[in-house]
């Protein structure tokens, strides 16, 4: 695992969106792994000010809410559809989601994963950091070997979440998402967090035990994650001073810095 440390909420974002891009570009076919959020807005704006070519890319995203349909704007798929695949040329029958309308979850999921399988796995994953550290929805106590499955949302999921919806009571209470197992077997991850509301659930997220509380912290075990966060969000970390040294004096962090 690398930290890499940004002075600025939007530095952190920049470069976020900057090695997303990278990959498009070195392999045109790539496939991506798509996360949803606020500051995901902000790297999906600025992946598409790049005029990219995405015509030949596929992506998966993490999660869906069950019981929405797409065509709500409360779902991950218009999330994902508005602010970004309708603004890039990528062939929407190339983005993929869990179908939170499926008559039957199991087989959903199972069909979720034999699609990311038969496109040879994910290249890069994207990912944000929820205040509980999960990852996609994998509440406290989800398996490090969980594979894409439903799963009943935390009340502080729900409280976080709802605010987002006209009705918060409206907000589904369960989802379908992919599992840790299935995050880690990506080629590559990208852990994206911001601001001081994320600092101490960060360090324990990349400093502290691994452990099924918080899904994030599995991520430690993976051989290609790179952690991207601004001060506020460094702020708990006890080895600032070395990952400020990577990305520094790291060979493959020249072109960024």
């Amino acid at each position: 695992m690398e930290v890499i440390i940004m002075k600025n909420r939007e530095a952190a974002t920049t470069l976020t969106a900057k090695l997303i891009a990278a990959k498009v570009k070195s392999k045109p076919s790539c496939v991506l792994g798509m996360a949803t959020g606020r500051t995901m807005e902000e790297v999906y704006d600025m992946i598409v000010a790049m005029n990219l070519d995405f015509s030949s890319v596929t992506t998966f995203n993490l999660d869906e809410y069950i019981g929405l349909e797409g065509t709500n704007k409360n779902s991950y798929r218009y999330y994902m559809n508005e602010n970004l695949f309708k603004k890039i040329n990528i062939k929407l029958y190339n983005t993929y989601l869990p179908n939170g309308m499926a008559k039957n979850m199991k087989e959903e999921c199972e069909k979720y994963e034999r699609l990311i399988s038969d496109h040879g796995g994910i290249d890069i994953q994207l990912l944000g950091l929820g205040k509980s550290g999960h990852i996609g929805f994998n509440e406290p106590l989800s398996s490090l070997f969980s594979r894409t499955r439903e799963k009943a949302l935390t009340q502080t999921t729900i409280d976080q979440n709802s605010g987002l919806f006209d009705k918060p009571q409206d907000m589904p209470k369960r989802a379908l998402t992919m599992g840790v197992g299935t995050i880690l077997e990506a080629k590559k991850i990208l852990m994206l967090a911001t601001g001081k509301d994320k600092a101490e659930i960060l360090a324990k997220a990349v400093e502290g035990p691994i452990t099924s509380m918080i899904s994030a912290t599995a991520l430690q075990l993976h051989p290609s994650c790179t952690v991207i966060c601004d001060e506020e969000a460094a702020s708990d970390l006890k080895e600032k001073a070395y990952y400020r040294w990577i990305f520094q004096n790291e060979p493959e962090w020249q072109p960024y810095r």
